[in-house]
């Protein structure tokens, strides 16, 4: 076989023809950024806690969340208008190739620059020591945050992708994976092979809102639609309260697949800024980090194609092993130092392994199909879905056409009609009508 050649060596599929579906789906939604920032800082008189001209940190996390560079921008004005003087820092463990520029090129591919939100970005790796948990485990803040006066968290409150609690992900965890840096998120991560991810994640938050530093934290909802459903803004006392209530929220908003048993998910694109592991492990039903996490009982997918990396993921396919295959175009997107890296701080290897490579999305698929039992192709129960970010709007084969009827949660908005590919074998994009 020649170089970048691909094929499945069996006889072509016939693809079962697919709906394009809308999920009804809650719309609770914030209106007016500005104002509902403004008015929760003012209430809680902040003020009292401040002192004109004292700097502060205001740390921002590598995820796409939606109206990200508006919120980070009327946290900065409501800060200025305190008489502070802020600054934002990335929050990302990690992330951005573990590297201070690629972390400053995260928040810059979200929008989130100097010019648009009105205050400099200090990326830096660097951490300094804040002592040790009950159970000894080193605690590490970003040096540059921790010279602030104060310091701001910025982030969305969702389920996490390798373990489920009351908390987590959010600003809990956005103190100490995120505010940790590298080393701190390395360093964690093997403690939570020890003591499990709750427990480490809210013992160093704790620490380090012992230190005094957190002026308050901007929680951030979202609905099922990818929309900003809610803004908290909480003071370190409540935070670790507060953030139990917001997630139960936000799994109540969360999307999820319209059907738990599914032949074969295919997701059209994975990146970091869609979800830590590329995609919303409890969206697909697969984890696979058997060491600390047990796999969830549905949805039921037996295969997952995953056609292409986001741009803003910069080449960090983190999560990509979870998938059984994938495309040429996707693998030659892959930066393999960012994504090592990345799996070596989450002491997660099994996410960092490169499925089935196949030519295009047609062959990936195709090969999906032929590797699900005795089901005959155009009766297999197939899903596809833009990310698992976007569940609003869907296409599924007419397998679920009986099941459809009796779903008031689901609407039919196309007749079934083929899969169609480009000159390439890949699928033509999903335009959504919503």
């Amino acid at each position: 076989m020649e170089e970048h050649e691909f094929t499945i060596g069996m006889d072509a599929v016939n693809f079962p023809k697919m709906i394009r579906i809308r999920q009804r789906l809650e719309t609770l939604m914030v209106r007016d950024i500005r104002r509902e920032i403004a008015d929760q800082v003012n209430k809680l008189a902040v003020y009292k806690k401040v002192k004109t001209s004292e700097s502060v940190a205001v740390a921002c996390s590598s995820r796409g969340i939606a109206n990200y560079s508006a919120i980070a921008k009327e946290t900065v004005r409501s800060l200025k208008g305190l008489g502070l003087k802020p600054f934002l820092v990335p929050a990302m463990g990690s992330h951005g190739a573990a590297t201070s520029e690629g972390q400053k090129r995260v928040l810059e591919n979200y929008g989130i620059t100097e010019s648009a939100v009105g205050a400099p970005i200090l990326s830096s790796l660097e951490v300094t020591p804040l002592g040790e948990t009950e159970d000894g485990v080193p605690v590490f803040i970003d040096r540059i945050a921790l010279k602030a006066d104060h310091i701001v968290l910025i982030n969305r409150i969702k389920s996490h992708t390798e373990f489920a609690h009351e908390f987590e992900s959010g600003l809990l965890k956005m103190m100490a994976v995120g505010l940790g840096k590298v080393k701190g998120a390395t360093l964690y991560h093997k403690a939570f092979m020890t003591y499990g991810y709750p427990r480490v994640i809210l013992t160093v938050a704790r620490k380090i809102m012992e230190s005094g530093k957190i002026l308050f934290g901007v929680a951030v909802v979202e609905n099922g639609y990818s929309q900003t459903a809610e803004i908290r803004v909480l003071v370190p006392e409540e935070i670790e309260e507060k953030e139990k209530a917001l997630l139960k929220k936000a799994k109540r908003l969360s999307p999820r697949l319209p059907f738990d048993e599914v032949d074969v998910l295919i997701v059209d694109e994975m990146g970091k800024d869609i979800s830590g592991s590329g995609f919303d492990t409890k969206v697909v039903g697969r984890i696979m980090m058997p060491l600390v996490a047990q796999e969830p009982d549905r949805p039921r997918v037996k295969r997952i194609v995953v056609c292409d990396l986001t741009a803003k993921t910069e080449g960090n396919a983190d999560g990509v092993g979870i998938a059984d295959f994938v495309t040429k175009r996707l693998v030659d997107k892959i930066d393999l130092e960012a994504l090592y890296v990345n799996a070596m701080a989450g002491a997660e290897p099994e996410h960092a392994r490169i499925p089935m490579t196949l030519e295009n999305d047609r062959e990936a698929i195709g090969a999906a199909i032929k590797t699900i039992g005795l089901v005959p192709p155009e009766q297999a129960r197939i899903i596809r879905i833009r990310n698992t970010l976007e569940l609003g709007e869907v296409e599924v084969s007419q397998a679920y056409e009986s099941e459809l009827s009796g779903r008031k949660d689901l609407e039919a908005i196309t007749d079934a009609r083929p899969m169609v590919f480009d000159k390439d074998g890949h699928l033509e994009a999903l335009r959504f009508h919503i």
